[in-house]
């Protein structure tokens, strides 16, 4: 059930992060070509691209970690026995929800002491710059506790149990593949 609303929230992020990106192409664009060709310029783009560009890294980030994709080496990992990789992984959560936390403290703090503040050219609140970490922090705080909760159970998360049907599939096509290749070379010696 919880899986399948953290699901649904990513989705709407990846969604808000293409708009994002959309977005900061057309202002940066249309910015440089109304710079040459007309001397002249979009005078709240640039403020505003920034701004676009910290709400789609922070929601991406958001969505690489319900997907598993940050980068890391589990080169240990693999050679422990599963009773320890399943530790290693219960510390590895705890330490992500420790950052996590301390991400939200900071950006809590940030937009409070920034709310007042007025951004130079479009004066809006400066809170929304840094209001990204709260959001950031709130998302996959719970995507890490629904996955450190599938972990102390001892279970696979649904991405997890995903990448491995994935991999698995890859296997099969990679063994399918090399048979034919096999099978190819054999017909072709059997033909000369």
């Amino acid at each position: 059930m919880i899986h399948k609303l953290i699901a649904r929230y990513c989705q709407l992020l990846t969604l808000i992060t293409v708009v994002c990106l959309f977005l900061m192409v057309i202002m940066v664009f249309g910015n440089v070509v109304m710079r040459y060709a007309f001397n002249s310029g979009i005078t709240v783009s640039e403020e505003l691209s920034r701004w676009l560009f910290l709400w789609l890294i922070f929601l991406g980030a958001s969505v690489a970690v319900h997907e598993q994709a940050h980068m890391g080496s589990d080169m240990v990992m693999e050679k422990l026995p599963p009773k320890l990789q399943r530790i290693g992984a219960v510390i590895g959560q705890l330490l992500m929800l420790w950052a996590t936390v301390l991400i939200l403290k900071g950006s809590w703090a940030q937009t409070a002491i920034n709310w007042e503040v007025q951004a130079p050219v479009t004066e809006y609140s400066m809170a929304w710059v840094y209001s990204t970490g709260v959001v950031f922090s709130v998302g996959t705080g719970i995507m890490l506790l629904s996955d450190l909760w599938f972990t102390l159970r001892g279970e696979m998360t649904p991405t997890q149990i995903r990448k491995a049907h994935q991999a698995a599939e890859q296997a099969e096509r990679e063994r399918l593949s090399t048979e034919a290749a096999q099978a190819d070379i054999r017909n072709a010696a059997a033909t000369k």
